[in-house]
Order: C-alpha cells, then sequence, then structure tokens
C-alpha cells in the first residue's frame, strides 16, 4: 500500500508532466552566457595522456563512433547512416513517441530491451569524440557531436519516448552533455550551443520533478542527485540553478545515510551496483566537497571495494551487474574497479590500495586534474575481512581469496540480488577457480534471466531443483530464505566463517575454512523434512582445469553451464555437480588445493 505522502508526491509529478508534456519548459540563455564547469581543468589530463596507449584506445573509439559503429556491452553494432534513436538494434523492436509514461519498456516484445536502447542514449561516446578531439586533434569528431545532437533533439521531443522513461537516463545523458560541452563546447557556433544548452537545461528541469524516491530509491536516485547537483553547478546563475545545486547535495547526503552500511556496503547486495554508488558519491564529493562524516563512509565505501577486488584486481560479479559505468565504459571491464580505487587514492590520499599507473587514464585524470597527475600507486594491503553488515566474508593470504556470501537478499523487493546466499568465489592470483556467472539479461528471455539469478548459476546447494527463494518478474523474489553468520574467526594461519541459509523448511549450513596459505575445506549440512530430497552441490568453475584442485564427497560430472562476462552476451562454461537422492540430514565435505601449480 502507498503512503499519503507518496501519492500526494506521485499525484503533483504527474499533473506537472502532463502539463510539460503540452509545453515543455523554457528559458531565455544569453548568448554570453559562460557555464561555470564542476570539474577541473582538462589541459592536465589532456597534456599527461598525449600520445599514450589511452589516447590511442581514444583514437580508435572514435574512428568507430564516427562511422556509427557503437561499442556496447562488450560488442559492436554497426547502425548506419542515421541513428534511429528509439530502436534496439539487435530485436529491430523501435517505439514511438507518445507519453513517457505510456512506453511499455520493461516489454521487450514491445518496446525491444531498453538496456541496449538506453546505452547509446546516455551518449557516453559523446564525451569520448570530445576527448579525441582534445587529445588527438581530429576535428572531424566536431562535425560527428554536432550531427548526432542535431539528430536526437527531434527525435526526442521533452517527455516523449523511450529515452525519457527513466530518469536515472536523462541523468546520465546530462551528465555526458555537460562533459562533453566542457571537452569541446567552445568550438561550436553560438546558434547550435544555444541551442545544446537549452536542451540540457530541459534535462535538468525533468529531473526535479522525477527523482526516484519511490520508483527506485536507489543507485537511480543516486545518478538523478549527483546529476541535478552538477547541472545546478554548470548553470549557475540561470533561474532554478541553485535551487538544483542545493537539492542534489541535499539528497547525496541522505543517501549515504540511508543506502550505504556501517561496513561501508551498499545496501543492494550487489558487487557491480555498489561500484556503481562508490562512483557516484566520489563524483559528488569531487563537486561538492561534502562534510566529514559523507567522507568517512564514503572511504569505507572503497575499503570494501577494494577488498572485494583483492589481490587480482577484478570485481567479483555477486548480485546484478547491468554492464554500465558513470564515465568511460569502454575498455576493459576487470580495470573497472581499479579505476575507481586509482580516483579514491587521488581523493584521500591513500597509498594502501592497489592500482597500476594507468588505471589513472580513464577516470581519475579526468576527474581531478593536476591533483591526479603526481599520484603513484603504493604498496597494496590485503587481509582478511568480515562485512557483517552485508554477510559477506573475505578471505586473503598472499595472492589467494576466497570471497563467501553469506548476506541476505537485499531490501524492497530484492531487485537485483541473485538466490546465491552461501556461495562462493575462488581465486588464486588472477586464475579463477570458483566463478558467480554474472547476469547476462533484465527483460530478454525469462528463463535467461531466471537462470543466471537463479540457485543453480551459483557455486552453493540446491535442494529439489528449486532456487532458495520464489522469482516473481525479473525484479522481484518472494519467500526470501533466512541468512545468519553463526562464527567468525581470522588470525595468522586460518581464517573461518560459518553461515546458515532456511528456507522451505530446509537449513543448510555451510563452513568455510581456510587453512592458510593455500587449503580450503568447506562443510555442507543440510537439515529438512522426512522423505527422499534431491542435494546438489554446484561448482562453478573458471576453466576446466580448475576440476583438479577440488576433491569431492563423492562421483561428481562435469558439465556445460553458463557464463556472462558483460551484460548481453553470454558463453558455455565448465560446472561441476555433485547430486545425491536421500534423506536428511547429509554432510558433504570438500577440499579446494589453492597451492601453485607444480613446473
Amino acid at each position: 500500500m502507498r503512503s499519503l505522502a507518496e501519492i500526494i508526491f506521485r499525484t503533483r509529478q504527474e499533473a506537472t508532466n502532463l502539463y510539460r508534456f503540452v509545453q515543455p519548459p523554457e528559458t531565455f540563455i544569453p548568448p554570453q552566457f559562460k557555464p561555470r564547469f564542476p570539474l577541473p581543468d582538462i589541459q592536465e589530463p589532456v597534456s599527461r595522456l598525449a600520445n599514450t596507449p589511452f589516447a590511442k584506445q581514444i583514437s580508435d573509439l572514435a574512428r568507430q563512433i564516427r562511422v556509427h559503429r557503437f561499442p556496447l556491452f562488450g560488442s559492436s553494432i554497426d547502425i548506419g547512416p542515421e541513428i534511429p534513436w528509439r530502436r534496439d538494434y539487435l530485436s529491430g523492436v523501435e517505439t514511438g513517441l507518445a507519453y513517457f509514461r505510456k512506453i511499455p519498456y520493461l516489454d521487450a516484445r514491445r518496446a525491444g530491451d531498453h538496456k541496449r536502447i538506453w546505452e547509446l542514449n546516455r551518449h557516453q561516446h559523446l564525451v569520448v569524440l570530445a576527448q579525441d578531439y582534445r587529445l588527438n586533434g581530429e576535428v572531424a569528431n566536431l562535425t560527428e557531436i554536432r550531427a548526432q545532437l542535431e539528430s536526437w533533439f527531434p527525435a526526442n521531443p521533452y517527455n516523449r519516448g523511450i529515452n525519457w522513461a527513466s530518469a536515472l537516463e536523462v541523468a546520465f545523458r546530462a551528465l555526458s552533455w555537460i562533459w562533453t560541452y566542457q571537452l569541446a563546447g567552445d568550438q561550436f557556433v553560438v546558434e547550435f550551443r544555444m541551442h545544446w544548452l537549452r536542451e540540457l537545461y530541459r534535462h535538468g528541469c525533468y529531473l526535479e520533478r522525477n527523482l526516484s524516491f519511490y520508483f527506485s530509491p536507489n543507485t537511480h536516485l543516486l545518478g538523478e542527485a549527483v546529476a541535478l547537483h552538477a547541472l545546478g553547478m554548470f548553470f549557475t546563475g540561470l533561474p532554478r540553478a541553485a535551487r538544483w545545486e542545493q537539492r542534489g547535495a541535499e539528497i547525496m547526503r541522505t543517501e549515504m545515510d540511508r543506502q550505504v552500511r556501517a561496513d561501508g556496503s551498499h545496501i543492494e547486495q550487489s558487487t557491480y551496483y555498489h561500484l556503481y554508488a562508490t562512483d557516484m558519491f566520489l563524483l559528488h564529493a569531487i563537486l561538492a566537497k561534502p562534510d566529514g562524516s559523507y567522507m568517512d563512509k564514503l572511504e569505507r565505501m572503497v575499503e570494501y571495494l577494494h577488498a572485494l577486488l583483492g589481490p587480482s584486481g577484478s570485481l567479483p560479479f555477486l548480485g546484478d551487474d547491468d554492464g554500465g559505468r558513470l564515465f568511460h565504459p569502454y575498455g576493459d571491464r576487470a580495470l573497472f574497479g581499479r579505476a575507481t580505487i586509482a580516483t579514491a587514492s587521488v581523493v584521500f590520499e591513500r597509498a594502501d590500495w592497489r592500482w597500476e599507473l594507468d588505471d589513472l587514464d580513464s577516470q581519475a585524470l579526468w576527474w581531478r586534474g593536476e591533483k591526479a597527475a603526481g599520484r603513484a600507486p603504493g604498496e597494496a594491503k590485503f587481509g582478511s575481512r568480515l562485512f557483517s553488515d552485508t554477510g559477506v566474508g573475505v578471505l586473503t593470504s598472499g595472492s589467494n581469496q576466497v570471497i563467501f556470501d553469506a548476506g541476505p537478499f537485499g531490501p524492497w523487493t530484492a531487485g537485483h540480488s541473485h538466490a546465491d546466499t552461501l556461495s562462493l568465489v575462488v581465486r588464486v592470483g588472477s586464475d579463477e577457480i570458483l566463478i558467480d556467472p554474472g547476469t547476462f539479461t533484465y527483460v530478454g528471455e525469462q528463463k535467461w534471466r531466471d537462470w543466471f539469478r537463479g540457485t543453480e548459476a551459483h557455486s552453493t546447494i540446491r535442494i529439489n531443483k528449486r532456487d532458495q527463494a520464489t522469482p516473481g518478474g525479473p525484479f522481484r523474489w518472494a519467500d526470501r530464505p533466512e541468512v545468519s553468520i553463526l562464527a567468525w574467526k581470522t588470525n595468522e594461519t586460518r581464517d573461518g566463517i560459518d553461515a546458515e541459509c532456511r528456507y522451505r523448511g530446509f537449513a543448510h549450513r555451510r563452513s568455510v575454512q581456510f587453512q592458510k596459505p593455500d587449503t580450503l575445506l568447506i562443510v555442507d549440512e543440510i537439515e529438512g523434512p522426512p522423505g527422499d530430497h534431491e542435494i546438489e552441490q554446484l561448482w562453478h568453475l573458471g576453466s576446466a582445469e580448475a576440476r583438479g584442485r577440488l576433491t569431492l564427497a563423492g562421483e561428481a560430472e562435469l558439465v556445460d553451464s553458463w557464463r556472462s562476462n558483460v551484460f548481453g552476451e553470454k558463453h558455455s562454461s565448465p560446472m561441476l555437480r555433485l547430486r545425491k537422492r536421500c534423506t536428511l540430514p547429509v554432510r558433504l565435505e570438500t577440499r579446494i588445493d589453492l597451492s601453485a601449480p607444480a613446473v
């Protein structure tokens, strides 16, 4: 049931949206208007990055973009001379210019996959064109930026069509336009520049009225608030700008308290959304310079992220991964987390977080300018730690890392959680032993959405071929399990964590003992009602060779399973399955050898 406050909020919001559907907002922007750029002067990153591999990467990307070969989610899509901005290019489905509330964007059959449509309409590729112009002097990029924007404006009138259906997408596009304008705006003629600024100003008008306080009060609200604050700074001196800046800052401070737990973890129980949220809070910290309590909690967010990345420097995908990124969603996705760590190390002046010098290139230099240019990575420190609020144990010894997900499902409808309780991710340096298979899709075929977030897709126990919770649409779980951590201990020679998951009358208890530096012992105990039950112990392997590291409590079969390294892509991947039909209770013991292979 919706509260009276929500009903009043939504009624006012809808009345304003309908009015603006008929009469879009207008404001006079004088030709002499000078935006206030939120980020540092770009001369430092330009001089630092000229003639580097990053500049070459930007040049190669820009060359593809100019011929409308767009990199989306790890692949490239050839669109052709004209860009149909509201079309899903893979399915061919395209929606019209109805009032944005009438667009059925969650129905892939009627609207296409909204994620693919929105990713292009975030216009982060325009930032690449502007960067290439500044780094490599390619003036053809200016022509392409103008041509794409002049194509986009009439194809996406205010409050009409799928590209206005999500406030977060409006926010991402606004940030892209701000960055593009800061890099190259002064190179365009006044008439086009004023048109562009008026359209950007409308994005602020939209965000002010459509903040996701009730619909999706998570990273959606964070992205909208940081963009609204940036728009307020950008349009300093114009009507509404001061209100936007203040409102955005207020929301970010409030949401830092509400969305981030005391241990630094984000409430949605998704490692990738934690990275998303960290970038959003980090960008706002750079723009707004908030108080000490905000910065203290942000630093804890980075500590959690750093622990997840571990010695390998790669993010494990617990929960949903939507494939996006706040800034520069291109290149090796495994390095996105390290780029955030590098940016945070500049902000917090920390020398004990792991990153490489090249990790400054994609984000830190553009966000911090000369303050990032003088930084160098220090000596990283890793240790075993339990993040008790999110229920994640990180067990580390040298280059060996074990991540134990003993946390609950997320809040609200747990939309970005997976049924992965008591699952494991194990890595030996950069070698993956046990993996999380990822996400693949949100609103594509339901069977794939349900499989990738289901219990079978994770290294845990499945009982009677059922998930630990009941899926109720692409972003909802019902009948969620009760999860508790029973014990935790760490010292120089041994780590131990013991947790229990209860659902549908069953109890699964998993004990993980890490005998440092290279022996992992796992004990699974399952109890439940009388009768025969099918128990599956599932191990998703990083490679077929990883099979040799596992010693199980019986005969297991090596089967083909699935993995998605990036949203929208899937490929076969090995899974080891131990299946037993038995009465309960049952106990299964597993040993994993993490020692270096013999030469």
